[in-house]
């Protein structure tokens, strides 16, 4: 168990050092293709992995999205949402930050003081709806509303989002939290309505059931997904001719599921902060800062 832990903890150390790194690249007028490879390569030059590509979301914008490889767009004055994970042989740290090039400071502020709320109450024994409704009652105490149908999560070898869930608002049922839990704790808050959609766009993939494939090209392109396991991946990481066909043929088939952009409703705009946290008899130690 040492040793599993000491490996979460060097993947929230590198992360930390890359995240405080990446918010220095976020300017307006910077690329944002620039921003996300020079993410995911320091990752990989401090000796560890993106455990998903990294996630540069801009204002209504929540989740999910990631500069495609011809992506040619730049930042002006938005909320920038980093979401950056990465692994050490497959145990995540997971962390996200809003850098504001918006001049919205209450509601970057709002989810940041949600975040910390959050885990100061966090402890083994303690209900994930407890933790819930503190997000809750701390962004609404700045005047808006938590994303109602986004959750923190539990992470496991390989898998980033496992079980249980953390609410981001008051809920009826949740899971009791055990000493030696990692969990990411990530509360959004919005000016808009509260609750986000899929927008259609998608870059990022997942392996989810392996079967075999007929056409060639599709084989070859499975065993280059296959490199990542059960983590997500991006388009950008699998240059090849008729890749938008052949991810889709397998998309259908049920092979690899498909990440689309989450956006808020009525277009508000979204603030984000998130840390890994170990959870402890009396409390809970955060590994990403």
């Amino acid at each position: 168990m040492n040793d599993v832990l000491s490996k979460y903890e060097l993947a929230g150390k590198i992360l930390a050092d890359v995240r405080a790194e990446a918010m220095d690249k976020v300017k307006v007028g910077a690329s944002l293709l620039g921003v996300a490879e020079f993410v995911e390569n320091i990752i990989s030059e401090k000796g560890a992995q993106p455990a998903f590509p990294c996630n540069i979301s801009r204002n209504d914008e929540a989740a999910h999205a990631t500069p495609s490889a011809n992506d040619i767009s730049v930042f002006g004055e938005d909320m920038v949402k980093l979401d950056i994970g990465v692994h050490v042989d497959g145990y995540i740290a997971d962390t996200a930050v809003t850098v504001d090039l918006s001049d919205n400071a209450d509601l970057v502020e709002a989810s940041r003081a949600a975040l910390r709320s959050a885990i100061e109450i966090t402890h083994a024994g303690i209900s994930t709806t407890e933790i819930g409704a503190v997000i809750e009652s701390t962004i609404e105490s700045f005047g808006y509303r938590p994303v109602a149908n986004l959750t923190g999560h539990a992470l496991a070898r390989w898998d980033q989002h496992a079980s249980p869930s953390i609410p981001n608002k008051s809920v009826l049922h949740g899971a009791i939290l055990k000493e030696g839990d990692i969990i990411a704790i990530e509360p959004f808050a919005t000016n808009g309505a509260g609750h986000v959609s899929e927008s259609g766009s998608v870059e990022i993939y997942r392996l989810e059931t392996p079967k075999p494939v007929r056409l060639p090209a599709a084989r070859k392109l499975l065993r280059e997904i296959e490199a990542y396991r059960t983590l997500p991946f991006a388009k950008r990481w699998l240059p090849q001719p008729r890749l938008d066909f052949i991810l889709n043929q397998l998309e259908r088939m049920g092979i690899v599921y498909a990440y689309p952009v989450l956006k808020e409703d009525a277009g508000g705009l979204i603030s984000q902060a998130e840390h890994t946290v170990i959870v402890e008899k009396d409390g809970c130690r955060i590994i990403t800062e």
